[in-house]
């Protein structure tokens, strides 16, 4: 039996059809899971019997099911969802100042190891079918629901979790689809989903050409050499590959791609980085997020000091580059990718 949330509006419609069920059914069953938030096909009364029994004979509509939350001091909720075959992902609902915004896994594990990322050391076991990502994003609503606050305030999704989600590509854009769905889906604008990639330039124009979210850049470094040390798909995809990539980048002429600059004591935090980090964005519509280092057990890198970051960022402000320093948020919680899961083992 199926999950439902794997199909998109037009997938839904095509099965319909091919059972001599119209089309437009399939916008009134979205309506159902992904704005009342039903899990049974006997709740969608507006449809006949006749049909909510073909449904429930074909699909089912599955959550996640919920085997660890923290919640921070500052209010970040980090949950630790279990799958169908006993894997675990992590998503994280962010509050912001009007908003909540949550970071989506898309893969169980990560292949591209990156040196400072927990997610990593786990290995890769899997993609995430559609489905398993839909539901982190329809169960937090409901989630928010159940807490008795308006699950339309979160209104931003952030691909920044567990895995590499252009590694997932297929997956990703028809999840990214159901998302956005703007008639019956879950509603997201376009403008407030963001994608974040390590650097798979040739997915990087693709997504460009196949949907229209945001683009966000795994950076870290400034020379091949360094970022192939901490990234080893930059010995793929060299640093003058992925940034023309980003130049060439299909997007809306006010838009800018965000390249995210995770900052190390001693490995990327000098004056002549952030000289070089300005050079090489100074092609691209760009904006830079520098986040410092949010240690765990055992890391072999440090928080540069409040000083070194606010130095680094002040190199970018007065040389026009748009930058700002993320606000790092649930570090009570292990709330950094990887770390909630890693204390199963």
């Amino acid at each position: 039996m199926e999950n439902i949330l794997d199909f998109t509006r037009d997938d839904l419609a095509a099965w319909l059809e091919s059972k001599g069920i119209r089309s437009f059914r399939a916008g009134q069953i979205f309506k159902w899971i992904y704005i009342r938030q039903v899990d049974t096909f006997e709740q969608m009364t507006d449809l006949s019997k006749e049909l909510r029994r073909t449904l429930a004979g074909y699909f089912n509509i599955r959550r996640l099911f919920l085997d660890d939350k923290q919640i921070s001091v500052d209010g970040t909720e980090k949950f630790l969802h279990r799958l169908e075959d006993g894997q675990h992902i992590e998503s994280v609902l962010i509050p912001e100042k009007d908003h909540f915004t949550l970071c989506v896994s898309s893969q169980v594990g990560c292949v591209q190891n990156c040196q400072f990322c927990l997610t990593a050391k786990g290995g890769f076991i899997r993609n995430l079918n559609v489905s398993e990502m839909i539901a982190q994003v329809r169960d937090a609503r409901y989630y928010l629901m159940q807490k008795e606050l308006n699950p339309l305030k979160l209104s931003n999704i952030v691909f920044m979790g567990m895995g590499e989600p252009l590694a997932n590509y297929k997956n990703l854009v028809k999840s990214l689809k159901i998302i956005t769905d703007s008639d019956y889906g879950l509603k997201f604008a376009h403008r407030r989903v963001t994608v974040s990639t390590c650097g798979l330039v040739p997915k990087i124009t693709q997504l460009g050409l196949d949907i229209s979210v945001n683009l966000a850049v795994s950076l870290n470094a400034t020379t091949d050499a360094a970022r192939s040390r901490l990234m080893p798909i930059n010995k793929k995809y060299s640093l003058t590959q992925l940034l023309e990539a980003c130049r060439t980048f299909t997007m809306k002429p006010r838009n800018k791609i965000t390249f995210e600059y995770i900052l190390m004591k001693g490995v990327n935090d000098t004056k002549a980085d952030a000289l070089r980090l300005v050079n090489l964005l100074a092609p691209i519509k760009a904006k830079v997020n520098l986040i410092p280092f949010n240690e765990y057990d055992k890391s072999k890198f440090k928080r540069p000091s409040k000083k070194q970051i606010s130095d680094f960022l002040q190199i970018l402000l007065d040389r026009n580059l748009t930058a700002i320093t993320r606000k790092s948020k649930g570090n009570d919680i292990l709330a950094a990718c990887g770390q909630l899961k890693a204390k199963l083992y």
